[in-house]
């Protein structure tokens, strides 16, 4: 009897790495407001980014294998390559790799929820059943438009106020608030995805929002959500709510600037680049308004 050899190549491209900065914004938005108000806590920082990271490995593969079975990933995909439509891994082996990365999640989760209680419970149960629920279950959120919402949510409200409220045992206004950007930010990702992936998606019957609302709709999105997220720093700041210092966050403009360029000219495989450019450019926001925040205090 022979062992069978893991495929880490295909496992690498099922985790889609470039799409983890997006992940750890929210949480690093998050840890900044906690450290510039005397409560930040290394162990809940470190266990929320681990968390976050796994939950975001967690979608890719559930997408990954959701899209397959629907019929959305065919020979025709634009974007990366989903290694089950390839046939580089198997259906059941996507599965077993997503519940086995959702309960890492959750071993972390155990311990966020023993700093946050009840709530963080909540929201963790919410984010795994979101995340399978994207592209899976009855009522695919992806297929009716609503997968814009939920990752502002998840990645923006979810993740900064989560964050915060496990060092702090409550949420700030300018948790709230800070919120705002990343969710923001990080919506753009999947209006580029949907936006390169919008003919297929409609053959598929997938019904994005970018579908619905077309090619200048979508791109027209895309542009209100990264100027609302920079515009939401000087607001905060001239309410009390933030330093000064917090426009430290404005210095990632030059990357949003080649991302937005480049959604609003680029199409098909050429938008893939610019996947990973709005990634860094919220990635790039956090750790700048983080910089800020230390530099506040």
């Amino acid at each position: 009897m022979t062992e069978q050899k893991i495929d880490w190549r295909a496992w690498g491209l099922a985790i889609r790495p470039r799409t983890l900065p997006a992940a750890a914004a929210g949480v690093a938005m998050g840890a900044a407001l906690a450290w510039r108000d005397d409560v930040f806590r290394w162990d809940a920082a470190l266990a929320c980014l681990f968390a976050a990271l796994l939950l975001q490995i967690g979608s890719n593969l559930a997408n990954d294998v959701f899209d397959f079975e629907r019929g959305a990933d065919t020979h025709e995909r634009l974007g990366p390559t989903r290694v089950t439509q390839a046939g580089l891994l198997t259906p059941v082996q996507v599965k077993s790799g997503m519940w086995f990365v959702f309960a890492l999640a959750a071993v972390f989760g155990a311990y966020l929820i023993w700093l946050g209680g009840l709530p963080i419970f909540m929201v963790g149960v919410a984010a795994i059943l979101s995340a399978i629920a994207y592209t899976g279950g009855p009522f695919p959120l992806g297929y009716y438009g609503l997968g814009d919402v939920f990752v502002f949510i998840f990645f923006g409200l979810a993740s900064v106020a989560g964050t915060y409220y496990v060092q702090a045992g409550q949420i700030s206004a300018a948790a709230w608030w800070m919120s705002i950007p990343p969710g923001l930010i990080i919506t753009a990702i999947l209006v580029v995805n949907n936006l390169r992936d919008m003919e297929n998606d409609r053959k598929a019957g997938k019904r994005t929002l970018a579908v619905m609302l077309g090619e200048r709709g979508a791109k027209l999105e895309y542009l209100i959500c990264f100027a609302l997220a920079y515009a939401i720093l000087p607001i905060a700041a001239l309410r009390g709510l933030t330093s000064w210092f917090s426009l430290l966050a404005w210095f990632s403009l030059p990357l949003a600037w080649r991302a937005a360029r480049g959604a609003l000219t680029q199409t098909g495989r050429a938008l893939n680049p610019i996947l990973a450019l709005t990634g860094q450019t919220a990635l790039a926001f956090s750790l700048l308004f983080f910089i800020g925040m230390v530099l506040a205090k």
